[in-house]
């Protein structure tokens, strides 16, 4: 409670004033300064009971109607002359002298060791100078600009200047010197007659004031301006970057300019996988290729008027083989032939027996051992999409090798008829392969999976003029055409055995010309006999003139030219099953293949 107590401004022992701040001296800072101060003697006075006086820069308790104490404000000494460098100014009159205050005296003696609480300064002696405890940022991180020169709060500080002392001399009285100071870019205005206290940067931080800016982005303090900008260092590492650059280009350089000159530091030597056996799986094609090779041969054809390569393969040991009828053609009568096996051995061959209509032809080498025929295989086993190899020696480069599959059966196809006369016009019922044949794999063997011959390469489809046997020099397209082995191993048979080969017949001479779908029985035949031989299959089966055929075996027919395919597919005395159109009726009937000479 404070009634009855004066209401003027007291200080506890526990606060803590400040002792670079003026204040207004009171009636006991005025007795203290009247009664504490040395005389001009030196001599200072005493107190009751025989106690010294406060000396300079000491506080003398005083006491207030409650019996409290209250520490009188410090008393500042002037400092030595030496110090201060100038002389001192003349003292002001003292005061007028005031009534004198009894002051109590210490309950006890003063200890000659000064131990509190017994000995100076004593339980009236003033706290000492003290600051808020200031916290030391992690790792000595300065403290960030928006506290500088703040009081925490975001508020500027008030100037704090040293009380004036005895003789209007200025000093300092706070025994703990401040630290390291930042001269402030903008300094905050004194009043008149004030010195400016220099105030580190801690010393205007609060940590417990509102944040403003975390210690973990700090910037440097206000009135900082020997920071060096990051900017800078940036560049100084830029700079060591590209000489380092340099440095290492440069190096580089030297090192391949001596190894492009050297040939290297040392002799290369690159890994590589060591030697295999060099087995295949027997249906890959290298398997097929290994075990075929050797029984395909390469044909030059040497004439009076021309010359040719071609391919052929070998039939038996006997040295039969079998090509194609139009690699043999510029032979002639007298020409020469040549057969160059794949081992790179050559023999000389001559014409057993040959056939234009089928282009077909056999020929035959002596004197040659260890030949090795090719297996024959089935035709009309094969479907479509099944894997074949065809080899030969397009443009005359033996032992080529290249794959693909049937892409389809059946195809009627006419090669030839160069002469005009339609004598060397051949008539296939082919096997269709994307398998690439160029110009040179004529009457070369196209194989199975097994390396069993399915065809005879004789025909491509060529870009310029869509049709020939080798008639052009374009290349593989994908469509190449293949004679079925089922009639190549007839035509050879009869080749071996007579020179020539028998062509099924109906007996009908067909008109060419006709435009409609299916092939048309002509009106009259050369000479201005009948188009149906008399007494032939055709004649026998009931067949008239102008009568127009649709099907055969149940395969439609849109053409002259695929009814002779078709027919030629079968042997000679075969049945065949024939639907015909007469008079816009259709009708059916059943007829045997007759034979005829081939040319």
């Amino acid at each position: 409670m404070d009634d009855g107590k004066p209401s003027g401004p007291r200080t506890k022992w526990w606060s803590r004033p400040s002792t670079d701040r003026d204040r207004p001296a009171g009636p006991e800072e005025d007795g203290a300064a009247a009664t504490g101060v040395a005389d001009a003697s030196g001599t200072a006075p005493t107190g009751p009971g025989g106690t010294t006086g406060p000396t300079a820069g000491e506080r003398l308790p005083h006491t207030t109607p409650d019996g409290d104490y209250t520490p009188a404000p410090p008393v500042a000494a002037p400092p030595p002359a030496a110090d201060r460098g100038t002389p001192a100014p003349a003292e002001p009159a003292p005061p007028a002298a005031e009534p004198h205050v009894h002051r109590t005296q210490p309950l006890h003696a003063p200890d000659e060791y000064s131990t509190p609480p017994y000995g100076g300064p004593g339980p009236w002696a003033p706290a000492p100078p003290v600051q808020r405890p200031v916290s030391t940022p992690a790792h000595g991180t300065p403290v960030p600009p928006p506290y500088a020169g703040t009081d925490g709060h975001g508020t500027a500080a008030p100037p704090v200047a040293a009380a004036p002392a005895q003789g209007g001399q200025e000093h300092h009285t706070d025994p703990w010197p401040p630290p390291h100071t930042v001269p402030q870019q903008h300094p905050v205005p004194q009043p008149p007659g004030q010195t400016p206290q220099q105030t580190s940067q801690w010393m205007r931080y609060d940590p417990w004031g509102a944040p403003r800016q975390p210690l973990s982005h700090p910037g440097p303090g206000q009135g900082v301006d020997d920071v060096r900008p990051r900017k800078a260092r940036r560049g100084t590492v830029l700079v060591g970057a590209a000489l380092l650059a340099l440095l290492a280009g440069g190096i580089g350089g030297g090192v391949g300019a001596y190894v492009e000159r050297n040939g290297g530091l040392t002799t290369v030597e690159l890994p590589q996988s060591g030697r295999d056996a060099g087995g295949r799986a027997p249906d890959s094609v290298a398997g097929i290729a290994a075990s075929a090779l050797p029984g395909v041969v390469t044909l030059h054809v040497n004439g009076s008027a021309e010359s040719g390569t071609g391919t052929g393969f070998v039939l038996d040991d006997r040295g039969h083989i079998l090509t194609n009828n139009h690699v043999v053609a510029p032979a002639g009568s007298n020409g020469d032939i040549t057969v160059t096996f794949s081992g790179g051995e050559s023999a000389a061959a001559e014409i057993v027996g040959k056939d234009s209509g089928y282009d077909l032809a056999v020929v035959k080498v002596t004197g040659v051992s260890g030949l090795t025929p090719l297996p024959l295989g089935n035709s009309d086993n094969v479907r479509v999409g099944d894997p074949v190899v065809a080899i030969g020696a397009p443009f005359d480069l033996s032992n080529t090798v290249t794959s693909g599959i049937i892409s389809a059966k059946e195809r009627p196809i006419t090669a030839g008829g160069e002469k005009g006369d339609g004598t060397d016009v051949s008539y296939v019922d082919a096997l269709q392969t994307d398998a690439p044949i160029n110009p040179g794999n004529s009457g070369g063997p196209l194989v199975d999976a097994e390396a069993r011959v399915i065809g005879i390469n004789s025909a491509i489809r060529a870009a310029d003029s869509g049709s020939g046997l080798d008639g052009g020099q374009s290349g593989s397209i994908g469509l190449g055409f293949a004679i079925p082995i089922n009639q190549g191993k007839r035509v050879a048979e009869e080749l071996i055995s007579t020179g020539k080969a028998t062509h099924p017949v109906i007996g009908v001479t067909l008109d060419m010309e006709f435009t409609g779908d299916g092939a048309k029985v002509g009106g009259k035949a050369a000479g201005g006999a009948s188009a149906v031989t008399e007494g032939g299959p055709a004649d026998d089966a009931g067949i008239r003139s102008g009568d127009i055929i649709t099907e055969v075996e149940g395969q439609r027919v849109h053409s002259g030219e695929e009814l002779i395919v078709k027919i030629r597919a079968h042997r000679p005395g075969d049945r065949l099953g024939l639907v015909l159109t007469r008079g816009g009726k259709e009708l059916s009937m059943t007829l045997t293949l007759g034979s005829a000479s081939g040319t």
